[in-house]
């Protein structure tokens, strides 16, 4: 009690470090990357100050970059140069991202490639699968779906992926992909999927990005309400049951909470700070409203507060150079 027990003293500017609670570093965070099949040079991202869509050629320049700032893992996601119904650019041996893969693991073979894994960059339609009338008018198809997911998990992995992310929110997605790497000899290429993946405005600036925009009805059929706490820890819980060796969180700013319920299976966590959030950031410090440096770090160390263990982050390079600071 006071006068004897001050917590004061533990915030002395010299004690803070030595006590902090929650560290964050470059071990944690994962960098998101673009890759424009039909670009010769890199394209700004309108909505999203300081981030592009690079061309297959740099794929070498862009991972050694990052590689040199401290950065271990990087998630791909790929604009073909055409789409069709059936997202063949996804599987196709030769597609943006088995091509990038390649090129990436020639450059810097210790870099761990994540793959996102999904069909609604492919799709002329933008939805992440096969789409025919469901009862709610047309949409996503899902068991019809589940044999497009493994065929571009293999063909992913066969490029050399260390790991492939389903996003699509699949039923079922998980044990699919699992039996189809397992079943063509990639038994060591892990599964990270988007388990608890929220259907959310957030998302509007990857929509550019990846150019993922749907040509009818949206995707709350098959990502969970924001209102949803126990439905989003149990589309998680199933995940890990079919064999996901990773679960994330997206968005992940504003659903803390799921990220300490999730932690609580076992499996480690990654959260995905999304477009939305990065562009908001951004945008607010473009204002001189807040300090950009201090939001960011702040916002990650409240995520590995609340117990992820990995960060998705389009500020991955920004706070590889932070941390050196």
């Amino acid at each position: 009690m006071f006068p004897h027990t001050r917590l004061r003293r533990l915030r002395r500017r010299k004690m803070i470090p030595l006590l902090a609670e929650t560290r964050l570093g470059k071990d944690d965070l994962i960098a998101p990357l673009f890759f424009d099949e039909g670009a010769a040079d890199p394209v700004l991202i309108q909505s999203m100050p300081g981030q592009f869509r690079w061309p297959v050629r740099m794929a070498e320049e862009v991972v050694t970059r990052l590689n040199n700032a401290g950065i271990r893992a990087v998630l791909l996601f790929g604009i073909p140069s055409e789409k069709d119904e059936k997202a063949s650019g996804a599987y196709a041996k030769d597609g943006v991202i088995q091509q990038v893969i390649r090129a990436m693991k020639k450059a810097c073979p210790e870099m761990v490639i994540i793959t996102d894994l999904c069909a609604c960059e492919y799709t002329s339609h933008g939805h992440c699968g096969h789409v025919g009338e469901c009862l709610d008018g047309p949409g996503l198809l899902n068991d019809e779906s589940l044999e497009m997911m493994q065929e571009i998990a293999v063909s992913q992995a066969e490029a050399g992926a260390d790991i492939v992310a389903p996003s699509c929110m699949l039923d079922g997605m998980v044990c699919a992909i699992r039996e189809a790497l397992d079943k063509n000899g990639h038994h060591e290429v892990l599964v990270m999927s988007y388990s608890s993946k929220f259907a959310s405005s957030l998302y509007g600036p990857f929509r550019e990005a990846a150019d993922s925009g749907f040509s009818f009805g949206d995707r709350t059929g098959y990502q969970a309400p924001a209102s949803n706490r126990l439905e989003a820890f149990r589309e998680s819980e199933l995940d890990a049951a079919e064999g996901a060796d990773i679960l994330m969180v997206k968005p992940a700013g504003w659903f803390g909470d799921i990220i300490t319920d999730i932690k609580q299976i076992g499996l480690p966590v990654a959260a995905y700070q999304v477009s939305g959030e990065y562009s908001m950031i951004k945008a607010a410090a473009e204002k001189g409203w807040l300090d950009e440096r201090q939001v960011v770090m702040e916002s990650l160390l409240s995520l590995k507060r609340a117990g992820a263990d990995l960060l998705i982050t389009y500020f991955a390079e920004d706070v590889c150079r932070w941390l050196d600071e």
